[in-house]
């Protein structure tokens, strides 16, 4: 049973004889990029503190930056449907930016209840990143990890806090996308994982639990689907646009499987399966269609690069 708490906090202890909150009210965000930024931004909007953390100064700013872009927009849109007025609107936007604290220093994070890591997808820098956590935030901190396809118990090793980590995956874009899977390991406390649950929710989103397997629900069924159908162009059982047109007017999806692959990007199907591949060589829905391999080879990795499987101009196929 979900644990749900409105309106004050409660203390539970944990094995190590640390004082846990039931309730997130500190949030901190490493890692500013199109994922970051926007988690940051929602928690912001939904009334927490939030520290956001990057590398380096400029990165801050524009991460930062993007969130005030996004705030403005999203606070434009409220007031056309409820006729707020504009200086409403501005108070909202100030209130919204005035809650995240931006830094370039890990240490900012020390108070936090929970650190979301919205990184680079490899394993060595996250678990670099988690050591070096580790060692600045205070022991209540819960860590999540936004990876989509990385194991969560192999990132949790990094440190000595295993039973206050989750994986908190996000979709793109995180201001627009409902859901977030929420995952547990092996070692995440039931209490950890349920606030981070509740967390979820007070973000206006959807979650969903999973155990820690790979590519979790989502992934796990839809990198697979993806390949499926590259295989099916690479056999040339059909054409793409036919592939596509059939999962599209025959099952109902919004895209079809191979403009999904070049909107996702093809390094990153890539990246995934051959993580997979390499993992589990004797799981036979994880494997790497040729022609996947030789459009990555030749540079065209889909709407990133203007060109994959379909030629494209920014977020609009041609």
């Amino acid at each position: 049973i979900i644990a749900m708490f409105a309106g004050k906090l409660v203390a539970r202890p944990l094995s190590r004889g640390v004082r846990f909150l039931s309730e997130f009210q500190r949030v901190g965000v490493v890692g500013l990029g199109s994922m970051g930024h926007g988690i940051a931004q929602q928690a912001a909007l939904q009334g927490l503190d939030v520290v956001a953390v990057d590398v380096a100064p400029a990165a801050v700013d524009k991460g930062l930056a993007a969130i005030n872009k996004s705030v403005q927009k999203l606070m434009t849109k409220k007031a056309a449907k409820t006729g707020m007025s504009e200086a409403d609107v501005e108070a909202e936007v100030k209130a919204t930016l005035g809650r995240i604290q931006g830094s370039s220093e890990l240490s900012a994070l020390r108070d936090c209840d929970l650190v979301v890591e919205a990184i680079v997808e490899n394993m060595e820098t996250k678990h670099k990143l988690f050591s070096e956590l580790d060692g600045v935030c205070d022991a209540k901190t819960v860590f999540a990890s936004n990876t989509s396809s990385l194991p969560i118990g192999e990132i949790a090793v990094s440190t000595k806090r295993e039973d206050q980590f989750v994986g908190l995956h996000f979709f793109n874009p995180v201001q627009l996308m409902k859901l977030v899977e929420v995952v547990r390991t092996d070692k995440t406390r039931g209490e950890v994982f349920d606030a981070t649950f509740a967390f979820a929710k007070r973000l206006g989103k959807h979650p969903i639990a999973c155990k820690d397997t790979p590519g979790f629900v989502v992934n796990r069924l839809l990198v697979p689907y993806m390949a499926q159908a590259l295989a099916m162009l690479g056999r040339e059982d059909a054409s793409m646009e036919d592939i596509d047109a059939g999962m599209q007017l025959g099952a109902g999806h919004p895209m079809g499987p191979i403009t999904l692959a070049d909107y996702v990007g093809l390094d990153v199907c890539l990246f995934i399966l051959e993580g997979w591949k390499d993992k589990y060589p004797d799981e036979p829905a994880f494997f790497i269609p040729d022609v996947l391999r030789r459009k990555v080879q030749e540079g065209k990795l889909g709407r990133k690069t203007g060109e994959g499987f379909y030629k494209w101009s920014g977020d609009k196929k041609q």
